[in-house]
């Protein structure tokens, strides 16, 4: 993602960091929060056009999931703000940070939904795992190295459940 005002350390605070590095951990989370909200989306999607023999289960289920999506999303803004940024609050902004991608709207086979969902919560660790260490090691940064250590082990979870009900 690249620096604009999402991205920008938006106050001044005194928490021992310094507003480069506060700008750092900050581009990490806008760049979170930009794939939580279009794995909510697609979550919401699949929960919607879902159809099969199993709709019932994966219906609920896939409500389970984008409800824990939202409070993700509001727990990731909010860390932003907390370290004096400006979180991103448009689609635009959201799509444009994203590395997931959207999914549009169709009917879909109840495999093919947890499928999708699963590529995309392995993608979500993945780079999880990688900005742990970038939090914590080149932004001196651990209360955000936390928070994301805390949001890999529900994308872990999520994936876990994800794997356990597909027929394969």
């Amino acid at each position: 993602m690249s620096m604009n005002q999402t991205t920008q350390v938006a106050e001044k605070i005194e928490n021992g960091m310094s507003a480069p590095d506060r700008e750092g951990s900050i581009a990490v989370l806008a760049e979170i929060l930009a794939n939580q909200h279009v794995l909510y989306i697609k979550t919401r999607n699949f929960h919607w056009n879902l159809k099969g023999a199993r709709f019932s289960s994966l219906h609920e289920f896939f409500e389970k999931l984008y409800t824990g999506l939202a409070r993700a999303i509001d727990d990731t803004a909010e860390r932003i703000r907390m370290l004096g940024g400006v979180s991103p609050g448009s689609m635009a902004e959201f799509l444009g940070g994203a590395s997931l991608e959207e999914t549009s709207g169709r009917i879909l086979d109840g495999q093919d939904a947890v499928r999708g969902l699963l590529k995309d919560h392995y993608a979500v660790i993945r780079d999880l795992r990688s900005q742990i260490p970038r939090c914590e090691n080149d932004f001196d940064d651990a209360g955000t190295a936390d928070f994301l250590v805390a949001l890999l082990r529900e994308h872990e979870e999520a994936a876990w459940m994800l794997r356990s009900v597909l027929d394969e």
